[in-house]
């Protein structure tokens, strides 16, 4: 299997893994790419720790506020592109971001991090697609699934709750059982959330193809965000004009 990365991703790679460094594209970038859609952006990660990614890319324009977290993006082209040392997390007492990162150097580690298994799938050109949860085949079945287990990737950050229903809305996606029980189970996370995540959340999910399923299914979900909601269910609209 062989997906198309853009020459300026590829270059980049390159550089990393001259300096002997692993380079994987990753996240969201793999999973549209498998999808047939185009990225909206391209993710790298690698077990260069971030002063070391700096020096790296050191005649680029850098963009280090995520520098802490282990992110550092390069200017290359038209955007930047987010390079990400190996990491695990945890200690997430506002349900937001991680109490603590602690680098690794391990791909494995990495992604057994990250939210739902099709976004948990690495790419290399020439080492093919590293799938431990077996993202590519929930992506072909069309399921939404989370890494690991459901009620700690919620707690872990809430806003997940409402990109599940996102993706869900988007790509057409169901929610895997024990899943969506905990996205049901932890909704009440969402009132933590800052209100414009919440919000870039909620219009990528509006303008999904399927929203329509969403918003019937969900209701009590979506009522977290928006409370006026939960007063329209099952309301009978004994108008002509509605």
């Amino acid at each position: 299997m062989e997906l198309s990365i853009p020459v300026p991703v590829l270059d980049l790679m390159e550089r990393l893994e001259d300096r002997g460094f692993e380079a994987w594209a990753v996240g969201g970038c793999v999973r549209d790419r498998l999808l047939g859609l185009p990225p909206h952006d391209w993710d790298l990660c690698t077990d260069a720790l971030p002063g070391e990614i700096a020096q790296v890319f050191e005649d680029f324009p850098l963009v280090r506020a995520g520098e802490k977290h282990g992110t550092i993006a390069v200017v290359t082209g038209r955007q930047p592109v987010e390079i990400t040392t190996f990491r695990t997390e945890g200690g997430y007492r506002d349900h937001r971001r991680p109490d603590w990162v602690h680098f690794e150097k391990s791909l494995r580690e990495d992604l057994a991090r990250r939210d739902f298994t099709i976004n948990a799938m690495a790419y290399h050109p020439d080492k093919g697609l590293q799938d431990l949860y077996s993202g590519r085949t929930d992506l072909q079945q069309g399921i939404l699934r989370c890494v690991g287990v459901p009620d700690v990737r919620f707690h872990e950050d809430a806003l997940r709750i409402l990109r599940a229903l996102r993706f869900s809305a988007v790509l057409g996606f169901s929610l895997e059982e024990q899943t969506e029980e905990a996205l049901r189970r932890s909704r009440e996370l969402l009132k933590q959330i800052a209100a414009e995540r919440l919000c870039s959340e909620l219009l990528r999910l509006l303008c999904g193809k399927d929203v329509l399923r969403v918003l019937l299914s969900y209701p009590e979900v979506l009522a977290e965000v928006i409370p006026e909601l939960a007063a329209m269910v099952g309301f009978q609209q004994h108008n002509a004009y509605h």
